[in-house]
């Protein structure tokens, strides 16, 4: 029997930890991975916080090209961009160096990633101005910092990215000022609980503007016009506007994409052509409540969708289900979780549903550390059934948001949540957790209606 060649295209969580399934249960095919980049695995989550020196040795986040090659007997191409695909003869072409190669493929993986979101205004192609993306973004923000010593910067984009940015930043002892064109901190978040978020900010001295984007730059970057014609002074810029799906490869090989841009898949991860598979920032997945079309960039989808492409290959049948975008995230002091809905996207969905806010603590009040925590939980009107949680504090939020999401992943109900039993000392929690209480307060008034 010929050996069967694997293809993938592209690396990091998605490709590379495909690469790696696909090697455990089989050790006959041929792998190749072709990345643009010069690196193949990296933490690109780490980034901000070797940026901001949390994370000491750059080496830490990255996994070296030629022991993963060595592990996991594949051959690996760096700085090799592939630039076509074609479907009826399989085989890419990719561009290595000055040379233009083809080769042949029994089953194609596209990882491609995603690109930050550059807004088109005047004067953006500027020394100063960074987008935060691989590992040669990191190194070039690095050495701009070392090297012109920055005292003010500006995050435009009030993300996941550009959050994380700030308190690191600030750590160096720049002056932060953050941009956002919507109405609030981290638009995935219920507007109280981004008021939480906000006023922390305020506290640690960060500028805030909301309600005002991006206009142009002026003087190689270091003043900012915003749309409402304010006028900002920065020494650098982090853009941290958003992303965008890549999906050049696929539309150039006319595959299908779905309703958000993305490249839309089945649920085992295949493209409309059986032979060529897609993974990771660049997949259109279901919501897990209502199966409509979601966009979800986040590392723990792509580790499992690689899991689902390495057992279809090797004949298994497990489907990649519906997607609830749980995430969690670092803000200063503060930790910031989400997952499931919130009352933004239920209302979009067009779903009733009813709300309930606990602000509490984070383990008994007298044992020292006690922290301050707030729960907000999203629910049907109708059968109390869990639809999303947001959980902010400065301890214990990771727990809580873990507990909230296996309930909402296990279809329990806001009358299940004060049965649980979720261990206590006071140390870690109360005698009633706030996951109990959050759970008596929405039945309380559930039952008022």
């Amino acid at each position: 029997m010929p050996q069967k060649r694997i293809i993938i295209v592209g690396g990091v969580g998605g490709g590379a930890t495909v690469a790696a399934q696909i090697r455990r249960t089989d050790q006959d095919s041929e792998i190749m991975m072709f990345e643009k980049c010069g690196y193949i695995s990296f933490a690109n989550c780490g980034m901000p916080y070797h940026i901001g020196g949390t994370v000491e040795k750059r080496d830490t986040l990255l996994y070296p090209v030629e022991k993963f090659a060595g592990k996991y007997n594949v051959q690996v191409n760096i700085r090799s961009e592939v630039t076509s695909i074609n479907r009826f003869k399989k085989t890419i072409t990719y561009k290595k160096k000055e040379t233009i190669q083809e080769v042949h493929y029994d089953k194609l993986i596209l990882s491609p990633g995603a690109s930050p979101v550059v807004p088109q205004v005047e004067g953006i192609d500027n020394s100063r101005t960074f987008a935060l993306r691989t590992i040669e973004d990191m190194d070039r923000i690095i050495e701009f910092i070392n090297s012109s010593k920055p005292v003010s910067v500006t995050v435009a984009g009030a993300g996941f990215i550009g959050m994380e940015m700030l308190g690191n930043l600030q750590a160096l002892g720049l002056d932060c000022t953050i941009v956002d064109r919507s109405s609030q901190l981290v638009g995935n978040l219920d507007k109280e609980v981004s008021e939480i978020i906000e006023g922390h900010l305020k506290e640690k001295g960060v500028n805030i503007i909301l309600n005002d984007g991006l206009q142009a730059f002026g003087d190689d970057g270091r003043t900012l016009l915003l749309n409402s014609g304010e006028k900002i002074k920065a020494d650098m810029t982090i853009l941290a506007i958003g992303i965008k799906p890549n999906t050049e490869l696929a539309t150039g090989a006319s595959l299908e994409l779905g309703s958000t841009g993305a490249i839309a898949v089945n649920d085992y991860m295949q493209t409309s052509d059986p032979d060529i598979y897609a993974l990771g920032d660049a997949v259109e997945t279901k919501d897990f409540l209502t199966g409509s079309p979601r966009y979800i960039a986040l590392a723990w989808p792509a580790h499992r969708q690689a899991y689902i492409i390495a057992s279809h290959l090797n004949g298994g049948q497990t489907p990649y289900h519906a997607n609830q975008g749980s995430a969690i995230l670092k803000v200063f002091d503060l930790t910031v979780a989400l997952t499931g809905h919130s009352s933004k996207t239920l209302a979009e969905e067009g779903i009733d549903f009813k709300e309930t806010f606990l602000p509490s603590y984070s383990h008994a009040a007298y044992y020292p550390g006690s922290e301050k925590l707030w729960i907000k939980i999203f629910y049907s009107k109708e059968s109390g059934l869990l639809y999303g949680a947001n959980v902010v504090g400065f301890d214990g939020v990771d727990k809580r948001m873990a507990v909230l999401a296996t309930a909402i992943k296990g279809k329990l109900t806001i009358a299940d949540l004060p049965e649980l039993e979720l261990g206590y000392s006071p140390a870690y929690s109360s005698s009633k957790d706030p996951i109990n209480s959050i759970g008596y307060k929405a039945l309380s008034e559930w039952n008022k209606e």
